[in-house]
């Protein structure tokens, strides 16, 4: 039964669910969120590589 992981019907229940339980109205704005809410941690991740890759690797005094 769980050999297979996420089958599409699996997918098809949990779309439906979803679109219950917030609504056709809400779906647009929460995605815009998401969307959003994944840029602003992307680019936060991008600047803490750069920032890391800045800054001198020194090793701590023994």
């Amino acid at each position: 039964m769980l050999r297979n992981g996420l089958e599409p019907w699996h997918l098809l229940i949990l779309a439906i669910v979803v679109i219950v339980l917030f609504g056709s109205k809400k779906l647009p704005d929460t995605a815009r969120a998401l969307g959003k809410s994944m840029r602003i941690l992307k680019s936060e991740a991008k600047a803490m590589k750069e920032t890391d890759a800045q800054a001198p690797h020194t090793d701590p005094p023994a």
